[in-house]
């Protein structure tokens, strides 16, 4: 099978996300009044020398996926593009590539619905424990907007690379929290943040 023309990724899916810090006690606010059932447990290898992820999620009722991505930043200008591909590996593919160095990320990932598209509100877990981030994909279009949240964010971070899943896993200890701290105080450099809708 040939490449592609234009030299990129052939079977890649178009990715644009946006992305919002979230205080720890508003999200365990939000998870109260939530379905548990729509969680997943992800797990992260970003593989050392390479644009590779591999990442396992865990559904609720206990069934494994593991796969293989491959991102690729098309146009760097946020909220960036990405075309991503992926494959589905077999448990034996599986810890075949597990052992391959990496650096390591985990987190919960809760699914809400939010006027027409999905939110995810990942709670890190780990070294990383603490950190809340909530992000839509915008998917290929080109529509930046995105409904007022339901509920209050600390600040956009979606233009800010430290709060990728790879610049997270490879941050130094020490590091996530000086980050936080300064966006509570100050809030980001060129983004809004998305206002919290109207309290009823």
């Amino acid at each position: 099978m040939s490449d592609s023309p234009s030299g990129r990724a052939k079977y890649a899916v178009v990715e644009r996300e946006r992305r919002w810090l979230v205080d720890p006690d508003v999200a365990a606010d939000v998870l109260g009044r939530s379905d548990d059932s729509r969680r997943l447990r992800i797990a992260d290898r970003y593989v050392r020398g390479t644009r590779l992820r591999l990442r396992t999620v865990t559904a609720h009722d206990g069934a494994v996926v593991t796969k293989l991505g491959h991102k690729l930043v098309v146009d760097p200008e946020p909220p960036s593009r990405i075309e991503h591909t992926s494959l589905y590996l077999d448990a034996a593919e599986a810890e075949l590539l597990a052992t391959l160095p990496a650096d390591t990320l985990t987190k919960d990932r809760h699914r809400l619905d939010h006027s027409g598209r999905t939110l995810a509100l990942d709670v890190f877990t780990g070294r990383h424990a603490g950190l809340v981030l909530v992000e839509v994909d915008l998917g290929a279009g080109d529509d930046t907007a995105v409904a007022p949240l339901p509920f209050p964010v600390v600040a956009d971070v979606t233009a800010d690379h430290a709060f990728t899943g790879g610049a997270l896993a490879q941050m130094a200890d020490g590091r996530l929290d000086e980050l936080v701290t300064a966006y509570r105080v100050s809030g980001p450099d060129g983004w809004t943040a998305s206002p919290p809708a109207p309290t009823p």
